[in-house]
């Protein structure tokens, strides 16, 4: 999982001052971004002498309410004092993704069991009630295991929507006072306003920002815009064209997954799914057509009206934060100032509703990270600014 971008890895080493005064939970949260950043040289050689051996257990699953879901479990050496249930966003190779695999590889040499889980439904690129309740059994079913959960406390952890998903489990009344802590990665406050942000570019005006301040405009990525199509293409096809234009649109989204560990057989993929296109009738064939030419502004004025009037029903309020009882326990919010799936804004408008409730709340938008993963340089303090973060968060 790449935390921070290449451009800032000499900076480190003002951060390596200050963990050397600072005390272990700053080294830790050092250690941690340094490796996540596969770092070379002498910062690789400073972050591998606060890195913990672990293993990583076969597959399994947990069954919950819902059936069964897969899950892996990283443990770091020795007596475990803290786990953490780690969950990715909307990919289809579930616990198999390499980041999430990166990560949770990275929080095991740090000291904290993992448990991976993937939900059937993001992986099928759905957003459905039953997700929450999965994230919710899997985390009591932890908390319930000595060996895991020894003072029967879990984290929770959730990447991109899994992020926004895990804040909303972890407000339940059965396991509200079983969470120590909550991470949303890239995740949402409200998914209707995430939605409606991929179809038109216009982001939600931040906190603080006056009325007349007209929105701003930043380019979605076309992931999502697909994602919303695949959820509801029974809305906007006929009934006898929904299947084969999921099935193009999961193979264009197969092709942006591949091009993480794939060249190759991304762009092989591409170009079946530009053949799907092809042979399919109207209006599938415009609106894959769409897809595959990465025209969001063309798509996303399609799917605008649908979602105005399905609303609620597709997405109902039970799978937005900001529309859920909120966690009892401090919520880390860490979200890429450039995100163009869910945008930075989500993070600040979240962490504003949750101080509202009472809720402690730790929230950074960092210009090290975006959900695009893009690179460039950046800034000392944002750099200070992520490892301190971390550090808090592996207190917990």
């Amino acid at each position: 999982m790449r935390l921070i971008r290449r451009g800032a890895l000499s900076l480190l080493l003002i951060a390596l001052i200050a963990a050397i005064v600072w005390g272990p939970s700053y080294f830790r949260g050092l250690s941690l971004v340094v490796r996540a950043a596969d770092l070379d040289g002498w910062l690789k050689t400073v972050a591998a002498s606060g890195a913990s051996a672990y293993r990583t257990d076969a597959p399994a699953t947990i069954e919950t309410r819902h059936g069964a879901v897969p899950m892996r479990v990283y443990r770091p050496a020795g007596r475990v004092t803290r786990t953490t249930l780690l969950t990715p966003g909307v990919h289809a190779m579930g616990i198999d993704e390499p980041r999430l695999k990166g990560l949770a590889a990275d929080l095991a040499e740090s000291g904290i069991a993992v448990v991976t889980i993937a939900l059937p439904d993001l992986m099928r690129y759905r957003f459905t009630p039953e997700a929450v309740d999965q994230i919710e059994d899997a985390a009591a079913w932890i908390a319930a295991r000595p060996d895991l959960a020894p003072d029967g406390k879990i984290g929770l952890m959730g990447i991109s929507f899994a992020g926004g998903l895990s804040v909303v489990a972890a407000g339940r009344p059965s396991i509200r006072d079983k969470a120590a802590y909550v991470f949303s990665f890239g995740g949402h406050g409200d998914l209707q306003r995430v939605l409606r942000y991929l179809c038109t570019g216009l982001e939600p005006r931040a906190p603080g920002t006056p009325p007349a301040t007209p929105p701003h405009f930043r380019a979605p990525h076309d992931y999502g815009v697909a994602v919303i199509l695949i959820g509801i293409a029974d809305r906007v096809v006929p009934a006898g064209q929904v299947d084969a234009l999921r099935r193009g649109l999961e193979t264009f989204l197969t092709a942006s997954q591949l091009t993480l560990v794939d060249m190759e057989l991304a762009k092989k993929t591409f170009t079946e799914s530009q053949a799907i296109a092809a042979s399919l009738p109207e209006p599938s064939k415009t609106l894959m057509e769409y897809v595959n030419a990465r025209n969001t502004k063309a798509l996303g004025a399609r799917l605008l009206p649908v979602l105005d009037r399905i609303g609620d029903q597709e997405y109902p309020p039970a799978l937005s934060a900001e529309h859920s009882p909120s966690p009892a326990a401090p919520v880390y919010l860490l979200h890429g100032a450039d995100d163009t799936v869910i945008p930075a804004v989500e993070t600040q408008l979240l962490a504003r509703h949750l101080e509202s409730q009472g809720t402690t709340v730790h929230a950074l938008l960092s210009g090290l990270i975006t959900h695009a993963e893009v690179d460039r340089s950046a800034a000392a303090r944002e750099t200070w600014a992520l490892v301190g973060f971390w550090a808090k968060l592996l207190q917990e």
